[in-house]
Order: C-alpha cells, then sequence, then structure tokens
C-alpha cells in the first residue's frame, strides 16, 4: 500500500514536472517569435524612415536648383516654371485668340460612315491635337464650334476651298476672305479620291498642298511615298505658313519623313499669305 501509494506519488511529480517544461518550452518559442517580430517591424520602420528622409532631401535639393536656375531667367510661356493649370489657361487664351481672327478651317465630319471604329478614334485624335489636348474629355469641352449643318449653310459657296490630295490645283497661297475645309478621314484602306469625290458633291473649289511644287521624293527602304497626311499635320503646315509666309519652312517642320519626301534644296518661294485690311 505504501509502495502504491509511493509510486502515485512520483508519477504525479512527473506529470507536473513535464508540463513545466513544456509550459517553459513554448513560452520561449513565443519570447522568440516576439523577438523576431520585433525585429522585423523595427527593420521596417527604419526603411520607410530613410525612404521618407530621401524623399524630402530630393524634394528639397529640387526646390533649390530651381530657385538657383531661375534668378536670372525671364518667364515665358513653356518655361518649366509655368505650372500645368496656368499653360492650359495661356493655351486656351491663345485659342482663342485664333479663333477670331486667324484663317477660317473646317472639318468635314460627314464620311465617317466610311471608317471603322479604329479609324474613327484614331480622328477623334488628331482633332484632340487640334486643340493641344492630351486626353479626349468630350468634343463637347473643344474650343471649336461643332455643328451638323453643312459648310454651305454657313459660308458663300465662292468661298470654300476644299483640301484634298488629288486635286489638280496646288494651294498657292491662304487667304483670310477663304474658309479652307479639311477632310475629316482617316482611311487604313485606302479608298481612293474619297475626299475629292466629297467636295465634288458639293461643287466647290478644290485645292491640294503644294507637296510636288516644293518637294522630291527621297529614297527609301519600303520606297514607299505618300503625300497623306492627318487633320493635324494639314493644319500645322497652314499655321506655320501664315506665320512665316514659307512653303518650304512649313513642310520641312511637319511634313511627316516617314512619308517619303524631302523639300527639295532649289525652290521658289510662292506669295505669303494674305492678310484682312
Amino acid at each position: 500500500m505504501q509502495l502504491s501509494g509511493v509510486s502515485e506519488g512520483m508519477e504525479l511529480l512527473q506529470i507536473d514536472v513535464d508540463a513545466d517544461v513544456v509550459e517553459e518550452r513554448a513560452g520561449r518559442e513565443h519570447a522568440a517569435c516576439s523577438r523576431n517580430v520585433l525585429r522585423k517591424q523595427r527593420n521596417w520602420e527604419r526603411q520607410v524612415a530613410a525612404k521618407k528622409s530621401k524623399r524630402k532631401e530630393e524634394k528639397q535639393r529640387r526646390k533649390l536648383n530651381r530657385e538657383e536656375s531661375g534668378k536670372d531667367r525671364v518667364l515665358v510661356p513653356g518655361s518649366p516654371q509655368f505650372t500645368k493649370r496656368v499653360m492650359k489657361a495661356i493655351t486656351k487664351e491663345r485659342l482663342a485668340e485664333a479663333q477670331s481672327t486667324g484663317p477660317k478651317l473646317c472639318v468635314d465630319l460627314s464620311m465617317t460612315d466610311s471608317m471603322s471604329d479604329k479609324e474613327i478614334s484614331r480622328l477623334a485624335g488628331q482633332l484632340r491635337r487640334l486643340e493641344c489636348l492630351r486626353m479626349n474629355d468630350g468634343f463637347q469641352n473643344y474650343m471649336m464650334d461643332i455643328t451638323e449643318e453643312s459648310c454651305l449653310d454657313l459660308f458663300p459657296a465662292e468661298t470654300v476651298v476644299y483640301l484634298t490630295p488629288d486635286a489638280d490645283a496646288a494651294l498657292e497661297t491662304v487667304d483670310a476672305d477663304k474658309v479652307y475645309v479639311l477632310g475629316g478621314l482617316v482611311d487604313e484602306s485606302i479608298q481612293k479620291k474619297l475626299s475629292f469625290s466629297r467636295a465634288r458633291e458639293l461643287s466647290v473649289h478644290t485645292a491640294r498642298l503644294p507637296i510636288d511644287e516644293y518637294m522630291v521624293k527621297k529614297d527609301n527602304a519600303k520606297n514607299f511615298h505618300s503625300k497623306i497626311l492627318a487633320v493635324n499635320q494639314v493644319f500645322d503646315i497652314l499655321s506655320t505658313f501664315c506665320r512665316t509666309g514659307s512653303w518650304t519652312q512649313a513642310l520641312q517642320a511637319w511634313f511627316p519623313q516617314g512619308k517619303g519626301y524631302v523639300v527639295a534644296a532649289d525652290d521658289s518661294q510662292l506669295p505669303l499669305c494674305q492678310t484682312e485690311s
């Protein structure tokens, strides 16, 4: 009986000891885990603080550089000192002035039925560039008059000149009394004379840019030569001609090099842009 009692006591003592060992081991593992978590958290916090400090130093450095470089600089439109909001306001003001005083230009959008959705999207991008916009936020926000009426409903037929690459006559000058119509057309399938046919339907004068008169073909690996230009490219050429009076400068500045044409070395300048007296 006594031996049995001693045996039971020894077993209880062994159980208590084993439980203490398990608890102690679990406590050490938990402590070690907690230390690892704390160490990782401290490392992460140090990295975040270092990045913040680096960004702050970089921001301060750029600010000092701007102040140093801007001490003797005269602010002009296009200068980095102008914020995007200021540049947008300046551009809007210039567009409003050009709209009221510059040559009249229309884009004929009646040929969208001949275009795919992709081509129409590309045309929208070209129109966006006329407004100096990077993103399409809706035609209603463009600084242009949009109407479903034909150009003949708005202007006398004798003042309308439809610009098409298939016209026989070259455009010699830009007359402030005329209205120049660009065919709003992106045609990846190369349908022949669409804009020219549209001009014939309207029974108006036609003209083409003087590419043949001022440019020559340039040899290239693909033997590719094209006189088809985007709406914004034609607009830029006309705008530059009106400013400089030189087709050479206008074509050299805006005619795409990939079209396979270059300005001829010996050219004669056509009449200057006519303006209202």
